[in-house]
């Protein structure tokens, strides 16, 4: 089993099962996650998802550089390995708990992820022109849109890795926390987005990523139209509902 995985209530854990390679990714794995990922999206039972490495060396390393000697080249497939994430929409929130190393496409999964959890021990980088190529999984296009252009240029011209103090001031993390604790944290933070709507937390999510794309006055017409339909939902009745009960709300997903 390549991907394990595991509920905890609303939240869907999905942890990379191959330390002996440092969970370096293969084919078999890649469309592991895939299938995972697409279950997520459709099961209204999850409204979280946690992406995380077993061990405490790797969160992913990166794609297993002997799978390459397996591959073919093409104008699709132009480092001859096809990621079935990279035109994955995912409309509910990922957390990369990353327990050790995100390297090349591991970095580029943590990237996928909309909010990440560190070791104090990780180690980020993308290696790739140390092997003659770049990274080919979206990596060039989601790092230019996270961090600043000249900390992508340093990430990606020189292959060198950072740590997570680095990381954390880059922007590539939302906090650093000891080795142990990092599941755990990555957890109490789903948690945390489980206590709001979850169809809110969705638009949120949408309203972020399609407004980047976009002129600022589009932006705003994205945000409005998210709102009319919100304001429709049965989630938005009992949240207004509780608020003037002075209760809990208890949310649905409808």
């Amino acid at each position: 089993m390549t991907i394990e995985f595991r509920r905890e209530g609303k939240v869907g854990i999905y942890t990379i099962n191959n330390p002996s390679t440092m969970n370096a990714l293969d084919n078999c794995t890649l469309n592991d996650i895939q299938e995972h990922l697409i279950d997520f999206n459709k099961d209204p039972d999850l409204w979280v998802g946690i992406i995380t490495g077993k061990g405490e060396k790797a969160f992913c390393s990166g794609f297993d550089i002997g799978e390459f000697s397996k591959t073919r080249c093409s104008a699709d497939q132009p480092t001859g390995i096809a990621n079935p994430m990279r035109e994955l929409e995912i409309s509910k929130p990922l957390i990369a708990a990353v327990n050790g190393a995100a390297l090349g496409g591991g970095l580029e999964l943590m990237l996928i992820c909309d909010l990440s959890i560190a070791s104090d021990k990780a180690v980020f980088g993308f290696p790739e022109v140390k092997i003659g190529l770049i990274p080919g999984w979206s990596g060039t296009q989601l790092l230019s849109r996270q961090v600043t252009l000249c900390q992508a240029a340093e990430l990606l011209f020189t292959g060198e890795n950072i740590d997570t103090q680095t990381a954390l001031r880059f922007g590539l993390i939302n906090r650093i926390v000891p080795q142990e604790q990092v599941l755990q944290s990555a957890i109490f933070l789903a948690e945390s987005i489980c206590r709001s709507a979850p169809l809110a937390v969705q638009a949120a999510k949408e309203a972020l990523l399609k407004g980047r794309q976009v002129s600022f006055k589009e932006g705003l017409q994205i945000e409005d139209a998210l709102n009319i339909y919100l304001k429709t939902t049965g989630d938005f009745k009992e949240g207004i509902e509780s608020f003037q009960a002075k209760r809990q709300p208890r949310f649905k997903g409808n």
